[in-house]
């Protein structure tokens, strides 16, 4: 408890900083046994959503609301998902699945579970659909970042066009860090996995931590550099693939 009211957290129109000691559970919608917080909303001016989900064994849900496409990631616990056609996985922790719009599935905790789950309205184009991706974080290579060694990114998704999202995880030793400030079209939401940091938002200069999440609007001004003495990592959402007038 803080009786004096204060908190890093901060909400902007361009970015926002969420951290645990702010977050307020609630039932969501579409979950049975399960708890969540929604930290970034089209309530706050996002395109998209990005929530953290608590659930315990036995909880469960059947799907995304129509048109709506899904990513989970599991930070804790083990699930098993079902897929359209009967297909089963089952997910540990850093597991991740993309779950396509209007296509029911089943996510149920097979062990008290914590997911990151991104959800956007589906864009679609002249292609096929996305099908069903399940995998694991461990197995996506970690690629130098613009040739620097000491900052590796992980690429989650296929990069064709069929998907309009995209997940990544980011790692950077102590020290390193994005090669510029970014400014660009993409929005971005992100939660902060292990380590610190300073990250740039705007025109203001952040320390973040393990379990701070992160909303960035299109051409918000962008910068990290990890601190500390063990690396810092962060999954993080972007748009793309479409037509910015679409």
């Amino acid at each position: 408890m803080d009786v004096f009211g204060t908190t890093r957290s901060r909400v902007t129109s361009q970015h926002a900083l969420i951290t645990p000691d702010t977050w307020v559970w609630q039932d969501l919608p579409g979950w049975r046994g399960a708890k969540g917080v929604v930290h970034i909303s089209p309530h706050m001016g996002a395109r998209f959503m990005q929530a953290n989900v608590a659930l315990e064994a036995g909880g469960f849900t059947a799907g995304a609301g129509e048109g709506t496409e899904r990513v989970v990631w599991v930070r804790t616990g083990q699930l098993s998902l079902k897929l359209p056609g009967g297909a089963t996985h089952q997910l540990e922790a850093e597991s991740f699945a993309y779950l396509p719009p209007d296509r029911p599935h089943e996510l149920k905790a097979i062990k008290a579970s914590n997911l990151v789950v991104f959800e956007k309205r589906y864009q679609k184009g002249a292609f096929e659909w996305p099908d069903a991706i399940v995998g694991n974080t461990a197995d996506a290579p970690g690629v130098p970042f613009m040739g620097d060694d000491n900052a590796r990114l992980q690429t989650l998704l296929p990069t064709d066009e069929r998907f309009d999202m995209a997940v990544n995880v980011f790692t950077y030793d102590p020290g390193a860090t994005l090669p510029q400030v970014e400014i660009h079209v993409m929005e971005h939401g992100l939660v902060m996995l292990d380590g610190m940091g300073v990250y740039r938002l705007g025109e203001s200069w952040y320390p973040v931590e393990k379990g701070d999440v992160i909303w960035m609007a299109s051409y918000c001004p962008q910068w990290f550099v990890a601190m500390g003495k063990t690396p810092a990592r962060y999954l993080y959402y972007k748009d793309v693939n479409r037509e910015p007038l679409a």
